[in-house]
């Protein structure tokens, strides 16, 4: 009778080098000796699949073969396919080179000819049912293993696949991090980038306005003021003047807001609630239209406190949300109101014109702009209709950083 004593020593002792190893390389290498003295080997390797169950790769101990220095290859390249789909339940030959199972059309089977490896066993590693991988161990000694060998590398097989299925659930979720990762920092980069170009149209679009104001609007000043002396000279026509010069102040009154809209002036000399109340009055006065308009202060200066680029966004979403109110709304209230929470800022512009249809929240230049800017700070940009079926509500909302708590 066999005694299993000195046996069940070594399983434990396989059990324990176990412990704490944190990849697959690592746990072949810890216990490949400890196994050595329950079957004699001179090349070890674990193949273990993929979740999905296309894939495998080999690790090994020994010596290094073509099968542990390739990316996951198919199972069905694989010179132990038969026992990776389930087809058999274990392998066992006594001289691999010559033996037809591990040799057919499309196998990898170049390491066990260049290797010379003869005796080779094969069982698979299961887990709930589900083979997960194979355990193999093969000598450059024929006719070495028998099936008492076999019964014994079941055992450590048993004692191998929970292990190694944890190790895979654990790389499994460390790629699924590290894609997820990559694909924020990607998209954290592109925002970025889009943001400082954001910043840099901005600047420009300040630049270009305070050189219109600065030239351009001069030069049509000048040009106005000389027309307008012609018009009262006697020895000009002054009928045919008079329409030329209300063109031109029509040119330099658009030519003022065009200014205006590029270089907020009044966002950075005197904060952003006085921006949004400036473009209200001077918008709605401007209309011609009887618009009743409301500024709401529950934020107590917050947005001031964020960068420029960020509190420029805000304002260029509040203006735009404000024109379309009164240029397609056709609004007569609009009112604007600025709250901070625990968790975020939020700007509300609420109208009571004609709403808007649904097909309309997703298409159109004005409100694709004010997206794209929220989506550039990382805020999130909303459009509603309002719960009385009266006008529409642009929101925006801005997450803060959470404050930092004193131990």
């Amino acid at each position: 009778m066999l005694d299993t004593t000195p046996l069940l020593g070594q399983y434990l002792t396989i059990s324990r080098l176990l412990a704490g190893q944190l990849d697959f390389s690592s746990a072949i290498h810890a216990v490949a000796q400890e196994i050595s003295h329950i079957i004699p080997h001179d090349h070890m390797d674990v193949c273990i699949t993929t979740p999905d169950g296309l894939f495998h790769t080999a690790y090994e101990s020994g010596f290094e073969t073509d099968w542990g220095r390739r990316p996951p290859a198919p199972l069905d390249g694989s010179p132990i396919r038969s026992l990776l789909f389930g087809e058999v339940d274990m392998l066992l030959t006594d001289d691999a080179c010559a033996d037809p199972r591990f040799h057919f059309e499309g196998a990898f089977d170049g390491p066990i000819l260049e290797a010379g490896l003869k005796s080779r066993l094969h069982v698979p590693l299961k887990v709930r049912g589900d083979i997960i991988g194979v355990f193999s161990c093969s000598s450059l000694q024929a006719g070495l293993y028998s099936a008492a060998d076999v019964e014994k590398a079941r055992a450590i097989a048993d004692l191998l696949a929970p292990y190694f299925f944890a190790l895979r659930a654990a790389e499994q979720a460390k790629r699924s991090a590290i894609v997820e990762a990559e694909a924020r920092a990607r998209e954290e980069g592109l925002r970025q980038g889009a943001l400082k170009l954001t910043e840099a149209l901005e600047a420009e679009r300040q630049r270009i306005g305070m050189d219109l104001h600065d030239q351009t609007l001069a030069d049509l000043t000048r040009l106005a003021r000389r027309m307008e002396q012609l018009t009262r000279q006697p020895d000009v026509a002054g009928e045919a003047l008079e329409p030329l010069f209300r063109g031109l102040q029509h040119c330099m009154q658009d030519l003022r807001e065009i200014i205006e809209t590029a270089r907020p002036t009044v966002l950075q000399l005197f904060g952003f609630a006085q921006a949004v109340e400036n473009h209200l009055d001077r918008s709605t006065r401007d209309s011609g239209l009887a618009i009743h308009w409301e500024l709401i202060e529950d934020s107590p200066g917050a947005i001031d406190a964020l960068d420029q680029p960020v509190a420029t966004a805000l304002f260029r979403i509040a203006q735009e949300a404000i024109n379309n109110a009164i240029r397609h709304a056709h609004a007569d209230r609009i009112t604007v109101r600025l709250r901070r929470t625990s968790r975020a800022l939020i700007i509300e512009v609420r109208d009571n014109g004609v709403g808007i249809p649904p097909a309309a929240k997703r298409s159109g230049a004005g409100i694709d702009n004010m997206r794209t800017r929220a989506r550039l700070i990382s805020a999130r940009f909303e459009i509603m209709r309002n719960r009385d079926n009266r006008g529409s509500t642009v929101q925006v909302s801005l997450p803060l950083a959470a404050p930092e708590t004193v131990a």
